[in-house]
């Protein structure tokens, strides 16, 4: 008991904020930075909404900086592959942490990277974004189905843009 309560108060001890109240934690533990469900959902309600101003449809998907989906909107009159084209351009984001688009391009201008499309996660087409904040990656946002890879990353980009401090 005595070992325990030791080992607690220094823990409690080796964690320190510091003046930007930033932690730091204890040697050999991460702190990392993480898209909330909150703002998942904020990010993929103004991406709907602005593709809407500009008469489009869209399906929107918020990944976590793990991977996993956060947030799905769908509008009423898309295509169902637009659902797993949103979530999988998000995570091709996430995990190049390159917007899809410029990924897109590589691949098809550099034949060292032409063989990204043969990696059945990845989607190398425009509308998948990274989340930053800081300099560190906390997610991706992927919108599909609003009529081509360019409006696609536009409603992602005014999207972030709302919602995020810009670095």
């Amino acid at each position: 008991m005595i070992a325990s309560i030791s080992l607690l108060a220094t823990l409690a001890l080796s964690y320190v904020t510091l003046p930007d109240n930033q932690p730091v934690a204890p040697q050999g533990v991460l702190f990392r930075q993480d898209v909330s469900l909150d703002l998942a959902n904020r990010l993929a309600s103004s991406a709907v909404e602005i593709c809407h101003a500009q008469g489009r449809s869209a399906v929107v998907a918020v990944v976590d900086r793990s991977g996993n989906l956060v947030a799905l909107q769908r509008d009423d009159v898309v295509g169902p592959h637009n659902t797993a084209a949103a979530q999988r351009k998000a995570y091709t984001a996430l995990s190049t942490k390159t917007p899809t688009r410029i990924i897109a391009e590589r691949a098809r201008n550099d034949p060292a990277s032409e063989n990204l499309n043969t990696l059945d996660e990845l989607l190398l087409l425009g509308g998948g974004v990274p989340l930053i904040v800081n300099g560190q990656i906390i997610g991706a946002l992927g919108v599909a189905g609003a009529g081509g890879a360019e409006a696609d990353e536009g409603c992602a980009l005014a999207s972030i843009n709302l919602h995020l401090p810009q670095d």
